[in-house]
């Protein structure tokens, strides 16, 4: 774990989107199927039209497969998006892909719990799933709605 580039070291954070901060640590259960869930209440971007800021809590569930999201990595990623202009929706599709194209896992989920702005919440969920948990994804997606 040593070639790391943030845990266990100072870091300045980056304000505008910045993916090359997600780094991976493996899984050292790569044989057993189980979830790790991580919740972000502190997440911040900002509306690409108005540049008002938008506040939401992010939920990522997935079952790894042979890597794992070190998480200090993905506290400066999601930080990185704070003055990055957005739609809820983009960033949402947006994590999801980057932790996909990290971890390759066998199911993973992300899902915005935004603030209220303008009178509307918007709750934006996307999922991803390979082999036996294709279908796990399908469903978890239509249990969604």
């Amino acid at each position: 774990m040593s070639e790391l580039k943030s845990l266990g070291k100072t870091v300045a954070y980056d304000f505008n989107y910045n993916p090359d901060f997600l780094e991976a640590i493996p899984n050292k259960f790569p044989d057993r199927n189980y979830f790790v869930r991580l919740t972000s209440d502190e997440f911040t971007c900002v509306c690409p039209v108005t540049h008002q800021p938008d506040y939401a809590t992010i939920k990522i569930n997935y079952i790894p497969d042979k890597k794992l999201v070190e998480s200090k990595s993905l506290k400066l990623y999601l930080t990185s998006y704070r003055n990055h202009g957005t739609f809820h929706e983009d960033a949402v599709n947006r994590i999801a892909d980057d932790l996909i194209k990290l971890l390759e896992p066998r199911y993973l989920e992300v899902e915005g719990i935004f603030k209220v702005r303008g009178g509307i919440s918007i709750y934006p969920f996307v999922n991803y799933g390979t082999g036996e948990f294709e279908e796990l994804a399908k469903k978890r997606l239509a249990d969604k709605n």
